[in-house]
């Protein structure tokens, strides 16, 4: 037998390049996995804002994740959608955070979030933002050293009913004797 190569859904329906930025800038939700001191694993959802292809995290100071951050430990990312074969569409973000602690990138940062999820008289946004005050939220950068993404509704068709008006002097076979 042949040497057979293995084939992941990133190599046969890959996304990549403008795309990929494209869907993460919708995105509402990052998954992060970050490395503990004791060397055990911190996982949960956070919001991202991305800019530029610059891609930025809201942390605030008592996370878990902003201290793993901090450290340098080892983290991955993943940004995905879909709920069966055919929908099934993401991006895993391995690389380093870098604390934004640049005041005028801060407030951009903010009215970048605050555009994202909540509308205006959102009736949680002054909550949330004033939270992020007391509770000392700050943004860090996710700097990609590797990303890997699939989309696997690029290898399918939209189901569709056929619909076919044909002349009268054309019969449709299969509903011959109607």
């Amino acid at each position: 037998m042949a040497d057979v190569k293995p084939v992941t859904a990133s190599t046969f329906a890959p996304l990549r390049g403008a795309k990929r930025w494209e869907f993460l800038e919708r995105a509402r939700t990052i998954r992060f996995a970050t490395a503990n001191e004791d060397g055990s694993i911190y996982l949960s959802p956070l919001w991202l804002v991305v800019h530029e292809r610059r891609i930025f995290i809201p942390v605030d100071a008592a996370s878990k994740h902003g201290a793993n951050f901090e450290s340098g430990r080892p983290l991955a990312a993943l940004v995905d959608g879909g709920d069966e074969y055919a929908t099934v569409h993401g991006v895993r973000i391995h690389g380093t955070m870098t604390a934004t602690d640049d005041p005028e990138l801060y407030e951009l940062l903010q009215g970048w979030l605050r555009q994202k999820y909540f509308y205006k008289n959102h009736p949680y946004a002054e909550a949330y933002f004033e939270f992020g005050e007391f509770a000392g939220r700050r943004y860090f950068e996710l700097v990609p050293e590797k990303m890997i993404g699939w989309d696997m509704r690029e290898l399918t068709e939209v189901p569709a009913n056929e619909a076919r008006v044909l002349p009268d002097h054309i019969g449709d076979r299969l509903l011959e004797g109607e």
